[in-house]
């Protein structure tokens, strides 16, 4: 027993590639479709399974491709791998890899290598795949398996197969490319009706004080973190472990390519957890949904901010929704609750904000409206039932995020505020109510005036000359 707390205490600080736990995949039976893979199985868990066949057919031909481009000849390839063959078995989790020797193990990776590789580069050119005789329904399927943490190889296996060919930076492109593909977002349509409207500089500032307020927060944090270097998380920089650990990276990247702050341990019991509404309840507070203006998604462009103390703004990255986005997100919150991966669950926390805003279908609608979802899945009721099964028995960090909640908090306990919003949503939700109510203002004043005129008006010139004709005439008489 005492040997097993030591190698669990001495594991190495780099994550291995492993099965996904028993607490996601024995929970619900149902999410098991999002950790298997659909037409391909890459590296040795699920290399054995008949049911990927044809997905082994797919592999030889596209390793054949990559072998045939690269100038190499195969066995200086296999040689290649071979020769670092015990250091590619470190890079597995012990149980995976126990039934292979290193001359299965060598050759499995080398096809898979190659053909990872191989389909990445067509999928970036996309005239590529013509000839190869792959099914499109196939090359979608396999851009999903290729991000599914069962399916993982050591991203320096990769890195030593570009080496060794001749379009090295083609491949290394091809990669930056697939990754992009998967929290790229469309560009905000909404900013030309903006400007005509004169509404841009109001967004402009508001965006410049979100970013000034988040940036004094992330200073404070890393002012903190440097006093307590002993508290930071392991640094993730450099070469990734996998491509699901390179998207990863990716996603917690801000607009300069830098993480987001390390999170402060001795800080985080300091601050309590704070509750926060759907979309619907937040809107009837008068806050508003903003979408944060970049072209990615980025998790640490999350912010809330407040204009004149009294209309409060969230902004939230932007994110497509469509048949990836399940098997991606619940794949990376594996990666994440992996035993041997020291990490601040920083999408874990993302997806746990995000069902906290979703609760029905309403919820999503508000979500497009404001340019945060894209919602390329089906009906709105498909994307919220999507992501409460996502945010079901997620433990997300409460550190992060936390200056958004508790700015959130804050608005909502401005009483007064609250109940003016609350009224300004109930009865003037629709332009034609807001028309209805200014008609009615005008026309009480105008009583009003009519009345105080009636009443109290000055004699005017026209009422002296009718008393004066009046008394001509009647003195006539």
């Amino acid at each position: 027993m005492t040997e097993t707390a030591k190698n669990v205490k001495n594991q190495s600080s780099t994550p291995k590639i492993q099965k996904v736990i028993f607490l996601l995949r024995d929970n619900d039976k149902d999410l098991v479709k999002y950790y298997e893979p659909r037409v391909v199985s890459l590296g040795p868990i699920h290399y054995r399974n008949p049911k990927y066949q044809l997905g082994e057919k797919y592999k030889f031909v596209l390793a054949c491709e990559f072998i045939e481009a690269s100038g190499k000849t195969k066995e200086e390839v296999y040689n290649k791998i071979k020769e670092k063959i015990d250091e590619l078995r470190k890079c597995f989790e012990e149980e995976v890899t126990k039934e292979y020797d290193d001359e299965e193990l060598t050759w499995l990776l080398f096809v898979d290598g190659c053909a990872i590789l191989q389909f990445i580069y067509c999928t970036a050119n996309d005239d590529e795949f013509e000839g190869l005789n792959i099914k499109n329904d196939s090359v979608a399927f396999g851009h999903q398996d290729l991000l599914l943490l069962e399916n993982q190889l050591p991203y320096r296996l990769l890195k030593w197969l570009m080496s060794l060919s001749e379009k090295k930076i083609e491949l290394e492109k091809s990669i930056e490319d697939f990754i992009k593909v998967h929290h790229q977002v469309p560009e905000d349509q909404q900013s030309c009706f903006q400007d005509w409207c004169c509404l841009k500089w109001l967004s402009s500032f508001l965006w410049k004080r979100s970013k000034w307020q988040q940036e004094e927060c992330e200073k404070e944090e890393s002012s903190l973190s440097k006093k307590n270097p002993q508290e930071q998380t392991i640094s993730m920089e450099g070469e990734p472990i996998h491509l699901l650990d390179l998207l990863r990276t990716r996603l917690l990247a801000n607009h300069d390519g830098q993480r987001v702050p390390k999170i402060n341990r001795k800080k985080r019991n300091e601050l309590n957890w704070q509750s926060y509404r759907n979309v619907q309840e937040l809107q009837a507070a008068g806050i508003h949904l903003k979408r944060s203006q970049n072209s990615c998604l980025s998790l640490c462009d999350l912010s809330f901010t407040t204009l004149f103390w009294c209309f409060g703004f969230l902004w939230l990255p932007p994110l497509i929704v469509d048949d990836s986005t399940g098997p991606k997100f619940f794949n990376l919150i594996a990666y994440e609750m992996c035993p041997d991966f020291h990490n601040d669950y920083e999408v874990s926390s993302y997806i746990s904000f995000l069902d906290s805003l979703i609760d029905e279908v309403n919820d999503v609608k508000e979500l497009r409206k404001a340019g945060v979802l894209y919602n390329l899945l089906g009906s709105d009721q498909e994307v919220a039932e999507l992501f409460n099964e996502i945010g079901t028995d997620l433990v997300p960090n409460t550190q992060i995020y936390s200056y958004v909640r508790s700015e959130i908090q804050k608005y909502y306990k401005n009483k007064c505020l609250t109940w003016i919003t609350q009224a300004l949503h109930e009865h003037f939700s629709s332009p034609w109510t807001i028309i209805a109510f200014l008609g009615a203002l005008l026309a009480l004043a105008l009583t009003v005036v009519q009345t105080w005129y009636t009443v109290d008006s000055p004699p005017g010139p026209c009422e002296d000359t009718c008393k004066n004709l009046t008394r001509i005439l009647t003195s006539k008489r």
